[in-house]
């Protein structure tokens, strides 16, 4: 089998130059892949955990949340890790910051 034959059934094409644009041609589909759940959603998530985070630190004394297992209640003690809510009455929970949520009225409006 000559060298010509070997290539044009591999599928490769016969010049060095036009393999360059064969390889960019065949990852293309991938790159604009990436590109598209980079926009559409990494970055949007990235976007919301840094707002999560600037929230979460920037609570304060009577602030009304909402815990990820549905509780609501008002700050009562802000901590480094933890806030303390109070929740009726006499009851005050310890609660992490990664567990609160935005506050009641914001998401009962969505």
């Amino acid at each position: 089998m000559t060298n010509l034959a070997y290539l044009f059934l591999m599928g490769q094409p016969a010049g060095g130059a036009s393999g360059q644009s064969n390889t960019l041609v065949t990852f293309l589909p991938l790159i604009l892949v990436f590109v598209v759940f980079y926009f559409f959603m990494i970055r949007p998530q990235m976007r919301k955990q840094k707002e999560m985070t600037s929230y979460r630190s920037s609570l304060k004394k009577g602030d009304k949340v909402v815990t990820t297992g549905g509780i609501y209640g008002r700050v009562y003690d802000v901590k480094d890790n933890y806030v303390m809510l109070e929740v009726g009455g006499d009851l005050k929970l310890k609660v992490d910051k990664s567990a609160l949520l935005k506050d009641p009225t914001e998401v009962e409006q969505k």
